[in-house]
C-alpha cells in the first residue's frame, strides 16, 4: 500500500467536521512503515498536497497549516470544522485546561447572565492573557500548572473567587458551590490548601461559607 493510499484510508475514517492533524497522521505513518519522524512528516505533507490537488477525497478541506477536515453538503451549505473539538484539543484535553469565567458560573447556575466572552484557564496560555480570535475564546494562565489531579479543584476555586466579581443572582449561591464540590467529590481540605497557596483571602472566606452551606444541606441548620 502506498503512503497516499494509507493516508486516504486514515482520512476517510475521520468523522465529518472533526479536525485532522497532519502531525498525528505522520505519527501513524511512522509506526506503520517504520520511518523516522522527519521522513514521515515530509511524506505526509507531500501526500496530503497530492490528495487535495488531485481531489482524491473531494470532501477534504484545508483549515489552516497542519489541520484539515472532511465536509459534507447540507441544505444550509457545507459543514465546517468542529471548533469545539479544536478548542478542546488545543487548550483543554486531556488535562491541559478548563472552562472558567462567567461561562463557568452560568453553567453552574450561579448567574443567569449570558457571558459575552468564553474564558479558558490553560497551561497553553503561558504567562499572559490573550484572545484566540479565530476560535472565539480568551485564554489565561491558571493559578498553578493544571494536572489531572488538581484540574477540578482549580475550577471550583475559580468559581468561588469570581463570586465577588460577577453578577451572582442564584438564591443560595453557596449551596450551589457546595453542590458542585459534592458532585465532583472534592476534598475541602485540598481546596483549602490550594486556596491558601494560590488564591485570595476572600476566596478562602467564600470557601468557608460554601463548607457551612454544605454542612447545612446534609445536617440542617442549627
Amino acid at each position: 500500500m502506498t503512503y497516499i493510499n494509507y493516508i486516504c484510508n486514515a482520512v476517510k475514517q475521520t468523522e465529518t467536521g472533526s479536525p485532522i492533524y497532519t502531525h498525528r497522521i505522520a505519527d501513524m505513518l511512522a509506526d506503520e512503515y517504520n520511518m523516522e519522524n522527519r521522513e514521515a512528516s515530509a511524506a505526509t505533507s507531500v501526500a496530503i498536497k497530492r490528495i487535495i490537488d488531485g481531489k482524491l477525497i473531494p470532501e477534504l478541506r484545508f483549515y489552516q497549516k497542519g489541520i484539515y477536515y472532511l465536509t459534507e453538503a447540507t441544505p444550509f451549505g457545507e459543514i465546517g470544522i468542529n471548533k469545539e473539538k479544536l478548542i478542546a484539543d488545543k487548550y483543554i484535553d486531556p488535562d491541559n485546561g478548563y472552562e472558567t469565567g462567567l461561562t463557568l458560573l452560568h453553567n453552574m447556575g450561579l448567574t443567569s447572565q449570558i457571558p459575552r466572552e468564553r474564558v479558558i484557564a490553560t497551561n497553553a496560555a503561558k504567562e499572559c492573557v490573550r484572545t484566540d480570535i479565530r476560535l472565539g475564546v480568551t485564554i489565561r494562565p491558571p493559578k498553578t500548572r493544571i494536572t489531572a489531579d488538581n484540574k477540578q479543584y482549580l475550577q471550583a476555586l475559580d468559581a468561588i473567587e469570581l463570586m465577588n466579581k460577577a453578577p451572582i443572582d442564584a438564591e443560595h449561591p453557596y449551596r450551589v458551590i457546595a453542590g458542585f464540590i459534592k458532585k465532583q467529590k472534592l476534598s475541602y481540605e485540598r481546596l483549602l490548601n490550594l486556596a491558601d497557596h494560590y488564591y485570595t483571602k476572600n476566596t478562602i472566606l467564600n470557601l468557608a461559607h460554601a463548607a457551612s452551606a454544605g454542612y447545612d444541606m446534609v445536617y440542617g441548620a442549627l
